[in-house]
């Protein structure tokens, strides 16, 4: 007999919530941000429509169905189950935050601070949950398949990401690895401070502002197409690392091959810096489009 469908509520802890654990009362919160010319009003207003919008949602959840809650730092510790159903409530960063776990369970994004999220993956109002809740189980439901980016390690690590992975070095030195097509033998040596490989979702963010700083000529890809961007960042020409292969686009099938020539190198995706992929000198990893993909119902 199959389960009922799980409703988890994704969401992520207030700024006032986070002042609070820090300074211990809303009192002590209030002067830390008068201090700094800052009201603690807008901070409260921001908080209540955030747990308003968790509460009204939470309500929008069909009485038979199962429902959890999991906190976005808790996210790598969470064990989604195939028949779940994920509602983000919050940022569209936080929709970001959670793919990577997600494995092509629908997504249903909530909006929780109309006009202050640009709305690209949270497009709806907290009032549209319970409609959307069944669109997301219906059979045919309306659904956009966004594309994903994946990075796997010749040790069998993989790191899947919506909008970009970097590759780089854990601090502020220099990164050093070769890089090249993996359909070619031939890689160029190269020193950076990194490589980022990003998805048309991701063009609204990070990858963007590469592309706008190259002025590149290679045209952004939207999200549901199924072609990744990548660049090299501040590569540094010398007698023994080159500049030739610093941008460039992957289709399906194609994939990009980086060989680590640093002592320890880091890979990871979306912001998530606790959950990253480490790699040591002589290790290789493959960067490519992922064959899961977000599915956020629309």
């Amino acid at each position: 007999m199959s389960l009922a469908p799980r409703a988890v509520l994704v969401h992520r802890t207030t700024e006032y919530e986070e002042l609070l654990a820090r300074h211990g009362t809303h009192g002590q919160a209030a002067f830390f941000l008068s201090s700094r010319g800052r009201s603690i009003e807008e901070v409260t207003r921001r908080h209540r429509r955030t747990r308003q919008a968790l509460a009204d949602v939470a309500a929008a959840v069909p009485l038979q169905w199962r429902r959890s809650q999991v906190e976005r730092a808790d996210l790598d510790r969470f064990l989604f189950g195939p028949e779940d159903v994920v509602v983000v409530v919050g940022q569209d960063g936080l929709v970001a935050n959670a793919a990577k776990y997600l494995a092509d369970r629908p997504v249903v994004g909530i909006d929780t601070d109309p006009g202050r999220n640009p709305g690209v993956l949270v497009r709806h109002r907290p009032g549209d949950a319970a409609a959307l809740l069944r669109a997301a189980v219906a059979p045919g439901g309306a659904v956009e398949e966004l594309t994903m980016v994946e990075a796997v390690a010749d040790d069998t690590q993989r790191l899947l990401a919506l909008n970009e992975i970097y590759l780089g070095p854990p601090g502020h030195q220099t990164a050093r690895y070769r890089i090249g097509p993996d359909t070619s033998a031939t890689a160029e040596a190269q020193a950076s401070s990194g490589v980022l490989v990003g998805t048309g979702t991701g063009a609204t963010g990070w990858l963007r502002s590469l592309w706008q700083e190259r002025r590149s000529e290679l045209r952004l890809p939207a999200p549901t197409d199924p072609r990744l961007l990548w660049f090299v960042r501040e590569a540094w020409p010398s007698p023994a690392t080159g500049t030739s292969l610093v941008a460039g686009e992957l289709g399906h099938g194609q994939g990009l091959r980086l060989t680590v020539e640093s002592d320890r190198m880091v890979v990871f995706g979306d912001g998530m810096e606790t959950d990253a992929l480490e790699l040591a000198w002589g290790q290789t990893v493959r960067l490519g489009i992922s064959a899961a993909s977000l599915r956020l119902v629309v």
